[in-house]
């Protein structure tokens, strides 16, 4: 019996078999998740920090929902993920959510290593964690517990997670084949989900830089260090490839300004010793073709503003220096020469800096005037005024008086004269936006003065352009003749509006009468059809009442009557009687009172 029993257990009949449930076939969205979280957390606006405690939140969420804690509140016992242990699909956000929370540490070290060196160290150790995680959720995802697409995402998140690691640690070949094989499984998911089409493609257009610049290190490319700058523009939110680009382009600057030993400005040829100023100056010389390139005005501001931060760096090494050869020179007296080329090394650099920033200033204007126009907010939801360009103008016409104030410029008749018509063009900007904004407060006649002296303004920068053929003052005297045409035109406007608003003024004074009918109270004797007496307020009685004189009332003081004189009256005067005697006197008088007639 024993013996049968256990044959029917190893050998279980057909209709037993055929009764067993199908087995269960999991599934995670890990690109849409991730994507999602990343930005509902932080990675909207960079920061990284917000997104890896986020990380850390939903892990120990998706612990207590599954009963898979590591032991208790006293004692700690790791739990090992396996394929016999995954019951339900959360088990598979623990691995990814460890992997993304390991990843976004390491960018956020990213970002610190700019100013401390230590930190890259641990970046890497934290991006070696994020693989790791990341391809232990490939391998479950491998076996048979989980659905086509499944799998093929946690592939393509291994590779791309590895592939960033290898990327780290310069291994191209590596980082090159990983990152095609993510390109590809997310091209193919993109062709064969329409639904998240544009999330695969956004990701695909994301790892194409990566592949072009292992390319580039490894050698199968054809890209120079333009092409390198285009990639940069490229590389968008990517801090790992960012940076590398960037080292790049230093170390060939680097390279570069080992071969520059002086520089020739305004004809006078000074040598470069420094090597922060010669890599600055190389920078500069390609900030024009950086800026082109660029075709958003955030990447603009970007390069703007990198560029400026190097400039005043420049410029405090040449302070340094200078503080340093008066010293030596007020001991020693040694030649003026060497101090002389320094400061006009520092004019030079200070040239750069306010001709920067004047183009920047300016994009920014023309980047505002296009919001005002069309009429759409900032980014901060609030509508573009002229007010803003007002503002923008002053610091615009600060920065050309700055300028005007070098040495060299005020000793170049040509170049001081460039200057003096960018200042008039500037002012002349600047009234127009104050007219604009007094247009817009109805100040008609503010506004058509300061029209006629943009006109006024503009005529004479126009003057002044036209003596200078580069192409800036072309630039500039095209502009100049759009504003004197608005200006006129706007004008015109105003005092169409100013007419407009006396006639209607004068409509309604028209209509407005001074006489109001008398009150009932004031005319009884007079018959007259008023509705108003059917009404809620009848015009019975004037309300509140007029004011009428009234006559004062009369004080009268007596004042002879403390020297008035009055006669006695003691005789007039009623005596009394004496008391009675005895004891019946006196009891009488205690019960009844004394009787006096």
């Amino acid at each position: 019996m024993a013996e049968s029993q256990e044959k029917d257990e190893e050998n279980p009949p057909e209709s037993a078999s055929e009764a067993l449930p199908s087995k269960v076939l999991y599934a995670l969205e890990v690109l849409p998740t991730i994507k999602e979280a990343q930005g509902q957390h932080g990675l909207r606006h960079g920061d990284y920090q917000r997104y890896r405690q986020y990380c850390s939140r939903r892990l120990r969420r998706v612990r207590k929902s599954l009963s898979f804690v590591h032991g208790s509140r006293h004692r700690f016992h790791q739990k090992k993920l396996t394929i016999d242990v995954i019951t339900d699909s959360k088990f598979l956000l623990l691995p990814l959510m460890n992997s993304e929370r390991a990843w976004a540490y390491a960018m956020q070290l990213r970002q610190q290593a700019n100013t401390e060196s230590r930190k890259r160290f641990h970046m890497v150790r934290r991006l070696k964690k994020a693989a790791k995680h990341a391809r232990a959720l490939s391998q479950l995802c491998e076996a048979d517990i989980c659905d086509a697409r499944t799998k093929l995402e946690a592939q393509a998140y291994s590779a791309w997670m590895n592939g960033n690691l290898n990327f780290e640690m310069r291994e191209w070949q590596t980082a090159l084949s990983l990152f095609r094989e993510a390109s590809t499984i997310y091209g193919r998911l993109s062709s064969a989900l329409p639904t998240h089409k544009a999330l695969y493609d956004q990701r695909v257009e994301e790892i194409v830089p990566n592949i072009r610049y292992c390319a580039y290190n490894i050698g199968d490319g054809s890209a120079d260090i333009e092409e390198l700058m285009k990639l940069r523009m490229t590389a968008g939110d990517q801090d790992l490839l960012a940076g590398k680009i960037d080292e790049v382009l230093a170390q060939s600057r680097a390279q570069q300004a080992e071969t520059m030993k002086e520089i020739t400005w305004h004809g006078q040829t000074v040598p470069v010793k420094n090597e922060k100023v010669r890599v600055f100056i190389l920078r500069t010389l390609e900030s024009d073709q950086e800026i082109v390139r660029a075709e958003t005005f955030e990447q603009k501001m970007e390069l703007y503003d990198s560029l400026l931060m190097a400039c005043k760096d420049a410029q405090q090494v040449i302070r340094d220096e200078l503080k340093t050869d008066a010293d030596k020179t007020k001991r020693s007296h040694k030649n003026e020469a060497q101090v002389a080329n320094m400061e006009f090394l520092l004019s030079y650099i200070s040239f750069i800096r306010l001709s920067k920033t004047i183009d920047r200033n300016l994009l920014m204007a023309q980047s505002l005037q296009l919001q005002m126009e069309s009429g759409k907010t900032t980014g901060q939801g609030k509508t573009t005024k002229p007010d803003d360009l007002v503002r923008l103008y002053d610091i615009l016409i600060q920065n050309v008086s700055d300028l005007s104030e070098i040495p060299q410029v005020q000793d170049d008749a040509q170049l001081s004269q460039e200057v003096a018509a960018q200042n008039l063009a500037f002012r002349a900007h600047r009234a127009f936006f104050v007219a604009e904004s007094y247009r817009l407060l109805k100040k008609w006649e503010e506004a058509t003065a300061l029209y006629d002296r943009v006109i006024a303004r503009t005529t004479s920068a126009i003057e002044q352009y036209k003596l200078g053929a580069s192409s800036s003052a072309q630039e500039a005297l095209a502009k100049l003749q759009e504003v004197e045409k608005q200006a006129r035109g706007r004008k015109c406007i105003t005092n169409a509006s100013a007419i407009l608003e006396m006639k209607e003024l004068e409509e309604k004074m028209g209509a407005v009468t001074m006489e109001s009918p008398k009150p009932l109270l004031e005319r009884l004797d007079d018959y007259c059809d008023d509705p108003s007496l059917f009404t809620s307020k009848p015009n019975v009685i004037p309300f509140p009442p007029d004011f009428e004189p009234v006559p004062c009332k009369p004080l009268f003081f007596d004042l002879a009557l403390n020297h008035v004189e009055f006669p006695s009256l003691d005789e007039k005067m009623e005596k009394k009687r004496g008391a009675g005697g005895g004891i019946t006197g006196f009891v009488k008088g205690l019960f009844w009172g004394s009787s006096s007639k």
